[in-house]
């Protein structure tokens, strides 16, 4: 099956790589709509309990915007998706692949969108594991 992840594990603290997940995305021109704690959510709902982990959509006006407008479908894709998961001594960091979308919708306007929005996201998983020059890390 095709990946549909950006990925990447770094050895840091759950909160510690919360914090700078926030600050990479800020870096890289997203914001953070909405926040999903989803081990709340879980232990709230069902009883259950799991590691720490938080959904963060994050966007960018302007990316969505002109997604919108080649598009209005992409609606139902935004905001982009950031997991954070607490794994321990690593925290693992999973953000939904825009590029993905081009399997969606095949207007021109979508996939320079994905793929601007891509390399955004994939600079920000490089950064946040200190790896900048090796694209491979950030993917899964």
């Amino acid at each position: 099956m095709t990946s549909f992840t950006l990925r990447a594990t770094v050895p840091a603290s759950y909160a510690e790589t919360l914090a700078r997940v926030r600050e990479l995305l800020g870096g890289a021109g997203f914001g953070v709509l909405t926040e999903i704690d989803l081990t709340a959510t879980l232990r709230a709902k069902l009883g259950v309990e799991v590691p720490q982990q938080v959904i963060l959509g994050a966007c960018m006006p302007q990316l969505a915007h002109r997604a919108l407008e080649a598009d209005p479908r992409i609606a139902t894709m935004l905001p982009c998706n950031v997991v954070v998961a607490d794994e321990g001594a690593e925290t693992r960091v999973e953000i939904f692949d825009p590029s993905a979308m081009t399997s969606f919708s095949a207007d021109a306007g979508v996939a320079e969108v994905a793929a601007d929005a891509r390399q955004r996201l994939t600079g920000m998983l490089e950064a946040l594991t200190g790896n900048e020059k090796d694209d491979d890390a950030a993917r899964a």
